[in-house]
């Protein structure tokens, strides 16, 4: 008896799980929510990295001036003073004068990440102990604070929110989507409800009390992505992290293909950075490995060639429920873009194991694995 049809008969049967176990278990955790009681709404601070013109930026920053919510500053944080997204903060804040808003420029180096860099300000600046980093790109719902305190617990340091990709115009848009929703949007909120969750710094909701027991801000710098650093204080500390319900949008707009690849792959030096270990898994996850062992076994003619496109329907199936369940963008076009996606995550994947450096909003930055936090903390001290 051969045993190697046996190898990938179980290996394939195991992605195939893999695939549905997920996203059933991501239905689940929508389906299963109960809201939980939540603490007194206390104030809370809203710091927002600002670079740049990006696709729908006066609409996303003009949301956060409709949120719902009594008692809440926002700082809006710029690093250069020729940023060309100035005289728009500077109009919004105009047309809010109400508003408990301001703008703070100037660009503190205390760490590799430049994010941080510009946040620095804010951090300083903060009125309130709670606080969310939110990204300029993320549309803000009017029950934004009240969805990531629902969340807070005194078992939870950070409450997150990966982004959704909604208005896409073009294909390469639709790609984007496609790796952002039904993909790693949906490994995100399974970790989450197998309560092993991990930061996505597009929204991050934090105290600064807490942050500060274990470095403070230039804690989130001894990696070089800040959600990274985040889930290691979170799991040194013995704390979890909590993912909102239900996750915000991101307007994407157009996108070219070459701004997807690029996003994609500095995201892949990034993860396999900071956790090598999940990161070598992840060349299991579409839909290409399981069609190359169902294609073996179909030569040997241990399974038939008909099963194959009965897989794959299946496979994308689950998407379309998953997207369904969730209200995320879906349309005719959509398992085009996750064929495409699925095609492409090999590549990502090796390129993102010998891939070094990359350049983002014009900073040039290397994955590198840790800082010297001791040497950062230092100079924070002293800026």
């Amino acid at each position: 008896m051969d045993i190697l049809p046996g190898i990938i008969s179980a290996l394939l049967a195991l992605l195939v799980g893999t695939q549905f176990v997920s996203i059933t278990l991501a239905v689940l955790r929508k389906v299963c929510w109960r809201r939980s009681a939540s603490d007194v709404r206390a104030g809370v601070t809203i710091i927002k990295p600002v670079c740049g013109l990006e696709n729908n930026l006066r609409r996303t920053l003009q949301s956060s001036f409709a949120i719902d919510y009594p008692h809440y500053e926002i700082l809006f944080c710029i690093a250069s003073p020729d940023d060309p997204a100035i005289p728009l903060v500077g109009e919004l804040l105009a047309a809010h004068n109400m508003a408990d808003a301001r703008l703070l420029m100037g660009d503190d180096h205390f760490s590799q990440n430049p994010k941080l860099n510009n946040l620095w300000k804010g951090w300083r600046a903060a009125k309130y102990d709670r606080i969310v980093i939110s990204d300029s790109n993320v549309l803000i719902p009017p029950g934004y604070i009240d969805d990531l305190r629902e969340c807070w617990s005194p078992v939870n340091s950070f409450v997150c929110s990966p982004p959704i990709g909604t208005e896409t115009q073009g294909p390469a848009a639709a790609l984007e989507a496609a790796f952002l929703n039904t993909y790693q949007a949906r490994w995100q909120l399974v970790a989450d409800f197998l309560r092993i969750g991990y930061v996505q710094g597009k929204t991050m909701m934090l105290s600064r009390r807490e942050l500060e027991h274990s470095g403070g801000l230039s804690a989130l710098g001894s990696e070089i992505a800040e959600d990274a650093a985040a889930t290691k204080i979170a799991r040194r500390t013995g704390k979890k992290v909590a993912v909102v319900r239900e996750p915000f949008q991101q307007p994407l707009g157009h996108r070219t293909y070459s701004q997807v690849w690029t996003r994609q792959l500095r995201w892949a030096q990034l993860r396999r950075s900071s956790f090598p270990l999940a990161y070598s898994a992840e060349i299991l996850t579409g839909v290409l490995p399981a069609v190359v062992l169902y294609s073996i076994l179909a030569m040997t003619d241990v399974m038939p060639w008909i099963g194959l496109p009965v897989l794959i329907a299946c496979w994308y199936s689950a998407e379309v429920a998953l997207a369904a369940v969730y209200r995320w963008p879906l349309g005719l076009t959509s398992p085009l873009a996750w064929i495409l996606r699925d095609l492409l995550l090999p590549l990502v994947w090796i390129l993102g194991w010998f891939t070094r450096g990359f350049v983002w909003h014009g900073n040039s930055m290397t994955s590198l694995k840790r800082l010297n936090l001791k040497r950062e903390l230092s100079k924070s001290q002293t800026s």
